[in-house]
């Protein structure tokens, strides 16, 4: 493959962009490989501004890997509650343990070490060997590949095998040999802050005299979009249980979807208009009597699939021991430092701000 300019044209105008650009950001001001390595991950999924807080909080709760990988993983859960995409918080939890077992403590300072360990890929290896360790090595997270798709003027879909192919060799030519650390931050902030989805800032971007796409004037079309079908629609019904101010949670298995999280009762709920059949099997089941209310419900969006939640109440009498279910009670206190996942976080507050069940329970504020 050859280019349509000198390689070392691109990181001249970056770096000197960065110097009067570049974003200040919690984790730049620190060669801590475990620091990057935490923002690389809280990243993958979130934005800088969402990122901030959980990333100070979980340093201040974890601020080594020693300490991540002595924490329950109950708790590494609870300080990740509200990013999503959880499986990034077990996979930090079980790579710390990797490290304090076989690295000696410390993350390894080589790319193929740093993609043993689960939850790193090529770009995020890539990113912690240039940001901790000033070594060249190139990254093509999100950001950085719709630089690259614009800049080379990919007009294929980005996603696809033979991108990947040349958007890897156009990442590895283009990074800097001398200063990788700088190159690597300028290129992502120019894709967050000047290239971004919609409307570029293309009279304020250093690459512009370089960049295929506004040669062409296709910059607004590309990268080309995917053809995404329809999320499908998964309905359920939540039960709230509550008794003398609790609540009946379980926690899902560690492993798979949503793992290691808290959730309500919850059936499957078929295309009958009616679900309260399913609503009195889900309470029967649990070996408990009550009158049963309709609360509302609601919609959440996860990544592969819509839940179309019904939110379901029901106050009993006493805590009936249920342990055999996995089931525990918590207090509207405990819940809110519970990690309760997202859908069920919103039903809790369809129940709390119900006013035909506020004297079921009682908040404190």
């Amino acid at each position: 493959m050859t280019l349509p300019f000198p390689p070392e044209h691109v990181a001249q105008r970056l770096l000197a962009w960065y110097v009067q650009q570049g974003r200040d950001l919690p984790w730049r001001h620190t060669r801590d490989s475990y620091s990057i390595w935490l923002s690389e991950i809280m990243l993958q999924q979130t934005t800088v501004a969402a990122a901030i807080p959980y990333y100070q909080r979980f340093l201040e709760r974890f601020p080594t890997i020693a300490d991540l990988a002595a924490a329950p993983l109950d708790s590494v859960i609870q300080a990740w509650a509200g990013l999503g995409y959880y499986s990034r918080a077990r996979n930090l939890h079980k790579a710390a343990h990797m490290v304090m077992t076989e690295f000696s403590g410390q993350l390894p300072q080589s790319l193929e070490g740093l993609m043993a360990l689960p939850g790193i890929g090529r770009s995020t290896a890539g990113a912690i060997m240039a940001l901790a360790h000033n070594r060249p090595a190139p990254i093509l997270d999100g950001n950085v590949r719709r630089v690259l798709v614009r800049l080379f003027a990919w007009r294929e879909d980005p996603r696809s095998r033979q991108a990947d192919k040349h958007l890897w060799f156009w990442a590895e030519e283009l990074t800097s040999r001398e200063d990788p650390h700088n190159y690597t931050q300028a290129i992502m902030d120019l894709g967050a802050t000047v290239c971004t989805p919609r409307d570029p800032k293309c009279k304020n971007c250093p690459l512009a005299e370089l960049c295929q796409a506004l040669a062409f004037g296709v910059v607004q079309q590309l990268p080309m979009k995917r053809t995404k079908a329809p999320l499908p629609v998964r309905r359920e019904v939540a039960l709230l249980v509550n008794t003398k101010n609790s609540f009946l949670v379980r926690q899902r298995p560690a492993e798979g979807f949503l793992g290691g999280l808290w959730e309500f009762p919850v059936g499957l709920q078929g295309d009958q208009a009616e679900s309260s059949p399913t609503v009195e099997t889900l309470l029967t089941n649990l070996g408990l009597q009550g009158r049963l209310s309709q609360v509302g419900s609601l919609l959440h969006v996860y990544s592969h699939f819509k839940l179309d939640l019904s939110v379901w109440f029901v106050a009993v009498e006493g805590k009936t021991d249920i342990e055999h279910n996995h089931f525990r009670w918590f207090s509207v206190e405990e819940l809110s430092n519970l990690p309760l996942h997202g859908a069920h976080r919103k039903a809790l507050e369809l129940v709390l701000q119900d006013p035909d069940n506020s004297q079921a329970f009682q908040v404190k504020h």
